[in-house]
């Protein structure tokens, strides 16, 4: 009897390295990412929000206070990757580029 095992792709093994600063255009589809994630903190930070109310346990109400306040700040920054004058980014990348974000 002969066992196999799977290995996943190289892709999949190496860690993601986050980009440090976005692009200074954004495509279309990364619009529609960034409205979903923008309203998955919202609704996040809103529940908490909403559940810290009900609490009485000043422990309680505390943790979930902090992890609205994580939300709240997630939504911040996505918003703040959103204010870029993409028209003038698009026209500052070279053609070939251009060409390529167009047709995605």
């Amino acid at each position: 009897m002969t066992t196999t095992t799977m290995t996943p792709p190289a892709s999949q093994t190496q860690a993601q390295v986050p980009i440090p600063v976005p692009p200074r255009a954004i495509t279309t589809k990364d619009l529609l990412y960034i409205k979903d994630a923008l309203s998955w903190e919202l609704l996040a930070f809103k529940k908490f929000h909403f559940f810290a109310q009900q609490i009485k346990n000043p422990q309680i109400k505390q943790a979930l206070d902090k992890a609205g306040q994580m939300h709240q700040r997630h939504y911040q920054t996505l918003l703040t990757h959103l204010q870029v004058d993409n028209n003038a980014a698009m026209a500052g990348l070279p053609q070939q580029q251009q060409t390529k974000q167009q047709s995605q």
